[in-house]
């Protein structure tokens, strides 16, 4: 079994860079879907879930070449012979539930079983699903799988009953072939699907509205191959931010797209943490006592549920009692009994946690549930006193490249044993 094993108590300092977007990076791989044409996709990360993506195209038909060292994939999805995501993949990432969209759009016939992924929560597909059916496809539930079907998709007026991504997502990739025009309503506005919308209209897909609550879509007979990069990973970037801030640091972040780490800007200044931003370029620094803040997570521009564990962490250092709030999803909060074992002072009620600081933190052996729980711990253990090891790290993997030798490069005493990162992971 695969362990990230810490000595806590160094400060860090230095500068990184941030690699591209894994929510953004898997919508777009599955956007090749939408043509017969080559599609070079660049600023890929080289994690779990981008190879996941690029395995799942693969076995539906089309040809991918993943050179993961210039962190570029090239798919051509001209001769797709399978329909159906296999289970084993869709049990592994939700986010394989993407291709429904595309080859639903594109040959009228999509299928998956109920998607798996992080257990932080209830996350239906029903969002997706009421949205194909909307548009005139009929959906059935046979031996676990649901088997989607249009004779050509119709453009039509769609309200989500909340702004998914991923369902604002799969909807927009289907409307973009669809006949006539698309509008979905209460749509999610987050960084990642405007990069989603920006790659499909170089890919010629007329899109309208993406980063608001109403996005357009006016169908088009065919779409053309592309070369586009994916934007800048903004929880990566908070991720190492809320490094240097919990270890008393100082770290300059590369490749950031500073609009989109205003909400967690916001937090960092309220909690006492200096933060200087310029061109593509991002820096913080400790800046002697934390002071504790109330946060409440909420879809872009909101504060992101993405960074509440990290952030909640920082927390447990801050002064005073600090609350947060939990808006987007039913289980994140989780890892709080993982924190407990490190000596946090966290009580959790419903979806609310109050964490009383400044608590010494200590090394104990702990487990990763999700990827950004486990990101949550790698930070406890960069300040806690002693070691901490922490278990099926393969989650972290999933959603941070280069977790470790980046952490390294900054000065933390970190090391990974057991399987090769992107070995064969059972599920």
């Amino acid at each position: 079994m695969s362990k990230i094993i810490i000595e806590g108590g160094r400060r860090l300092v230095g500068r990184v860079r941030v690699s591209g977007a894994k929510n953004a990076a898997l919508p777009i791989m599955a956007a090749a879907l939408l043509t017969a044409d080559e599609c070079v996709f660049e600023n890929i990360p080289n994690i779990e879930d981008t190879r996941t993506m690029a395995e799942l195209l693969s076995r539906l038909g089309a040809s991918v070449v993943y050179d993961a060292p210039a962190h570029r994939i090239i798919v051509q999805a001209r001769n797709v012979a399978r329909f159906t995501a296999p289970p084993d993949l869709v049990q592994r990432m939700r986010a394989s539930f993407l291709v429904t969209g595309p080859l639903l759009s594109r040959w009228g016939l999509a299928g998956a079983p109920h998607p798996g992924g992080c257990a932080i929560g209830t996350r239906p597909v029903n969002v997706d699903i009421k949205g194909f059916a909307a548009m005139g496809a009929g959906v059935e539930v046979r031996d676990g799988y649901y088997v989607i079907q249009a004779d050509g998709l119709r453009g039509t007026s769609i309200y989500l009953d909340y702004p998914s991504h991923t369902g604002t997502e799969n909807l927009l990739l289907a409307a973009t072939l669809a006949k006539g025009t698309t509008i979905i309503k209460h749509a999610s506005a987050e960084p990642e699907v405007v990069c989603l919308a920006n790659c499909l209209r170089a890919m010629g897909a007329r899109v309208r509205g993406d980063g608001t609550s109403v996005i357009e879509v006016e169908g088009v007979d065919a779409l053309h191959g592309v070369r586009f990069a994916v934007c800048p990973d903004r929880i990566e970037a908070g991720t190492y931010a809320i490094s240097a801030a919990i270890t008393g640091g100082e770290v300059e972040l590369e490749d950031v797209i500073i609009p989109h780490m205003e909400p967690l800007t916001h937090k960092l200044l309220e909690v006492g943490v200096d933060v200087t931003v310029g061109e593509n370029r991002y820096a913080v620094r400790a800046n002697g006592r934390l002071a504790g803040a109330e946060v409440q997570t909420l879809p872009y521009p909101g504060f992101p549920t993405d960074l509440q564990s990290c952030f909640s962490t920082l927390l447990t250092q801050a002064v005073g009692t600090s609350i947060v709030h939990e808006r987007v999803y039913d289980n994140r909060l989780l890892y709080v009994d993982e924190l407990r074992k490190m000596g946090a002072r966290i009580r959790v009620s419903g979806q609310t946690a109050v964490i009383e600081g400044p608590q010494a933190l200590r090394g104990a052996p702990v487990c990763a549930l999700d990827i950004r729980s486990g990101a949550a711990l790698v930070l406890a253990g960069l300040v806690a006193e002693g070691i901490t090891e922490i278990s099926d790290v393969h989650h972290v993997e999933r959603g941070y490249e280069g977790l470790v030798p980046k952490l390294r490069s900054l000065g933390a005493r970190i090391e990974r044993v057991g399987s090769p990162a992107g070995a064969a992971v059972a599920h």
